[in-house]
């Protein structure tokens, strides 16, 4: 039996999964998707390598033969990662891994977790992800009719307070009045975090502004990845790891938005793109920036090492 020599263990929260999906994606390998379902144990920190946070469904979906590469992001799929290590493959994670992490061939970690210098730890600005080119230039095809909006055109993504039950429908309408005043028109999506609340008071103030607006749940294609590809200008509220990552694939000026208190992890991640001469705060002047494609870069590391091109046990390679 034959498989692709690399894995991505997919956690099932989208966000988590884009990283090492994005990854994958720029290895030009053939891969193999392991979805990923967590069962009671996986609440608690796993200190060895185990597959014991899996429910029995997900644990049959790991068979021979075992990668030569897999690729794993959050805390849950650590031990699930290190139970294949010890059967050979390579393991390069994203994101801190909880316990264990010595027992990873390479871990990605954001500057904004202020990752410990070790031989193993790779330090990116902001997240992995899947926006890569050729991703941008096919919504630059399937969104043309974006073209049609006045410039500059200005998408905002919207998300909201990360433990709180939506934004607040002032902030909301404060962020789209700055934005619909630096903007010919504006390209609006929201998220679950923002509410239905928000996302009205966001419609109202916007409504004298050319815009498209994006509710989160709405029906139909979904345009994120057209308002990027078509952005003069992207606006992020910066409570968004993967958003504003996504942003930094573009090579439009990138400002981050306070969605009403950002706490300590998300200070630091603004930070961290502004000292890299990669963002600035809304309200700060128009600036140039280099597009930032950091699943590349760890793709490119991980084909100069040579990992992940058989599966481990195949006996036909």
């Amino acid at each position: 039996m034959t498989q692709p020599g690399v894995w991505v263990l997919a956690d099932p929260r989208a966000g988590t999964a884009a990283q090492a999906l994005g990854i994958a994606e720029r290895l030009g390998l053939p891969f193999r998707v392991v979805d990923l379902q967590w069962g009671r144990l996986a609440r608690w920190p796993i200190p060895w390598p185990s597959l014991a946070g899996l429910t029995a469904e997900a644990r049959s979906r790991v068979t021979v033969p075992w990668p030569g590469l897999a690729l794993s992001a959050g805390r849950r799929s650590g031990p699930v990662a290190r139970w294949l290590r010890r059967h050979g493959a390579r393991t390069v994670h994203c994101m801190r891994p909880g316990l264990g992490a010595a027992d990873f061939d390479l871990l990605v970690i954001g500057a904004h977790d202020r990752p410990q210098p070790a031989p193993n730890v790779m330090e990116i600005l902001g997240a992995c992800h899947r926006m890569s080119p050729g991703r941008l230039a096919a919504a630059r095809e399937e969104w043309a009719a974006l073209e049609a909006l006045p410039s500059p055109r200005v998408a905002l993504l919207v998300g909201g307070p990360v433990r709180d039950e939506g934004m607040r429908p002032a902030a909301a309408a404060a962020i789209g009045r700055q934005v619909a005043g630096m903007a010919g028109s504006v390209m609006a999506t929201t998220s679950r975090r923002t509410g239905a609340p928000a996302s009205e008071a966001l419609s109202a103030t916007l409504a004298r502004r050319p815009h498209r607006l994006f509710r989160w749940g709405e029906g139909g294609a979904n345009p994120f990845a057209g308002f990027l590809a078509w952005a003069d200008a992207v606006v992020v509220t910066g409570d968004s790891v993967s958003m504003l990552s996504e942003a930094l694939a573009t090579a439009a000026p990138v400002f981050v938005a306070d969605p009403g208190g950002l706490g300590p992890r998300h200070l630091r991640l603004r930070e961290s793109l502004v000292a890299a001469g990669q963002a600035r705060a809304l309200g700060e002047g128009w600036f140039t920036r280099q597009t930032l494609d950091e699943s590349a870069r760890v793709a490119a590391v991980i084909r100069a090492r040579g990992w992940g091109v058989t599966a481990v046990g195949d006996a036909t390679k």
